[in-house]
């Protein structure tokens, strides 16, 4: 009969998918051909498992933030996932923190991108264009604070600070860092990413970080040239430097160029059908800023109705706050028309959607005491103003003119290569990259205090976050292949079948997998429990690893 003392369990949940994709992109091997770590001073455990460790540490949650701590692999089955022989106590702090000390030694971006651009050439990721773009990441703990943001050579460590700068989550009070980061392909594979310093600018280092990919990647063979797309935060740096690659970015609406074409009448263009009420023009094939370029008009039927719709709410909220400055200025006495003139242009200054016509009263009195004579003459003592205030109609006809309306600018002339109805599509594809930064981030970034004694193992842990995005990327895009080629599908969170489920659905799917070892007769017996049949299928689909880690076959 078994005692509590012979059976205990361990959680395995979704983790053996996140290993089976690790095993499946060699990370281990990649990261230990790069970081040696030396047997002879008693370690156990390599470069890349501890990345492996951190790695499945940062996608074992699927409810909270990313939190990084040694404690969570207490209670996994660590011979499964990681390799046989080894424990948590394995993985501990000092473990842990020397491993982002020796990849903030190598160079944390030439490190993420050398082991990218790898898996990504022999898994046949890397699409033919690379988005960039930009968040700011919170982060609590003291540091010292460097104004400087010079970036330093991509070999070498460059100048990290963790400073206050331009929050776009809207928490100036914490102290941040931004992270630059690029994808590509269909999988949105990350294959560039750069941690800099809290205060750094987007039109800085997106076009800084473009020109170094694109000089790594010439280093590299079977590179592919890819076409480096970037919001208007990149476009003006990248006409400025002249620099060597292909872009595609959106023109800033404050250049005047771009001012003349978006405020044209709608007349003025002869508009072709894009479908998903997006229409655009061609516009101008010509030398701009001294860079020659394609520039392309596009409307988007949705963006108008939404922009013309806080227009509707920002000149009636204009009207309402300056009718009462209007009025306050009606009840005052000025000495002459001259003053209450220029006091009534002074009040409404402000304003721009609307224009006020004004008009000056005398204040007239009998001079002298007592009841005045019935011809009695009167004196002017001053006057009064009043405003009439109608809406500029001529103003805000041209503004609704422009909403809706965008220009994306390419210095790609080649029709053949990028043709006018593709600029909007590869544009749009943006929004992989921030979706890359909302599974990254959370509220906050928080780790362990081993993590925050020092910048660069705080910028040598987000780049081990990318790689959480990466593992995560790519398992993703593995089951959907999957099941497109199988064409099958699972229920979604509706129960409605699919074949393009989110990594983080499934994660919870396999949510109650444990690992019982049941020692009989001073032998261990491991059972793989609560698998059900859907769950089975899935891990099938990862292929022969992830069937061993949950002992799946047959």
């Amino acid at each position: 009969m078994l005692n509590e003392e012979d059976v205990h369990g361990q959680v395995l949940d979704h983790l053996g998918l996140v290993s089976s994709v690790i095993s499946r992109l060699k990370l281990i091997e990649k990261i230990d051909a790069r970081i040696k770590v030396s047997k002879d001073n008693g370690a156990k455990v390599t470069m890349g498992q501890r990345v492996a460790a951190m790695i499945l540490n940062g996608l074992g949650f699927t409810d909270d933030r990313l939190y990084l701590f040694p404690q969570f692999l207490e209670n996994k089955p660590i011979g499964r996932l990681l390799g046989q022989g080894l424990s948590a106590n394995d993985f501990n702090d000092d473990a842990l923190g020397r491993c982002l000390d020796a990849i903030s030694d190598y160079g944390v971006t030439p490190f993420f991108s050398e082991v990218a651009l790898e898996i990504g050439l022999n898994e046949g990721l890397l699409g033919h264009s690379a988005h960039f773009d930009t968040t700011s990441i919170n982060v609590y703990g003291e540091y010292d604070v460097d104004k400087s943001t010079t970036p330093a050579p991509l070999s070498a460590t460059p100048t990290f600070t963790i400073t206050h700068g331009h929050s776009k989550d809207h928490r100036p009070d914490l102290k941040q860092m931004v992270l630059n980061l690029a994808t590509t392909g269909a999988a949105a594979f990350p294959v560039w990413m750069e941690s800099h310093s809290g205060n750094a600018s987007d039109k800085k280092i997106l076009q800084e970080g473009a020109s170094k990919m694109h000089a790594f990647c010439k280093q590299l063979k079977n590179s592919p040239t890819f076409l480096y797309v970037g919001d208007s935060a990149f476009y003006e740096r990248c006409v400025k430097a002249q620099v060597p690659f292909k872009w595609l970015s959106r023109a800033p609406e404050r250049l005047n160029e771009v001012k003349k074409w978006i405020q044209l009448p709608e007349d003025t263009f002869t508009w072709q059908l894009l479908g998903n009420g997006y229409k655009m023009t061609p516009l101008l094939d010509a030398v701009y800023g001294d860079v020659s370029q394609r520039w392309l008009m596009i409307f988007s039927e949705k963006a108008a109705t939404r922009e013309l719709k806080t227009l509707k709410k920002q000149i009636q909220k204009e009207l309402d706050e300056y009718s009462k400055v209007v009025w306050h200025l009606s009840n005052q006495e000025f000495k002459c028309n001259h003053d209450a003139q220029r006091a009534g242009l002074e009040a409404v200054k402000g304003l721009k959607y609307h224009q006020v016509t004004w008009t000056t009263n005398p204040i007239e009195k009998h001079s002298g005491r007592g009841r005045p004579k019935k011809d009695a003459a009167l004196v002017t003592l001053g006057c009064r103003i009043t405003g009439e205030i109608i809406e500029n109609s001529r103003l805000v006809e041209l503004i609704k003119c422009c909403k809706g309306r965008f220009i994306l600018a390419t210095n790609q002339l080649d029709q053949k290569v990028l043709p006018d109805i593709e600029l909007l599509s590869e544009y749009k594809k943006q929004y992989k990259t921030e979706q890359g930064f909302a599974f990254i981030k959370g509220d906050t970034f928080e780790v362990a205090s081993i993590f925050l004694k020092k910048p660069s193992r705080i910028e040598a842990l987000m780049m081990i976050m990318t790689l959480c995005l990466m593992v995560y990327s790519f398992a993703q895009y593995q089951l959907r292949q999957a099941l497109e080629k199988a064409n099958e599908t699972i229920p979604d969170q509706q129960k409605k079948p699919t074949k393009t489920p989110s990594m983080a659905w499934v994660f919870r799917l396999f949510h109650g997998i444990q690992v019982w070892i049941v020692r009989q007769h001073d032998l261990n017996q491991e059972l793989v429990v609560n698998l059900s049949s859907l769950k089975r299928r899935i891990i099938q689909y990862f292929g022969p690893e992830a069937t061993r880690i949950y002992s799946a076959s047959g």
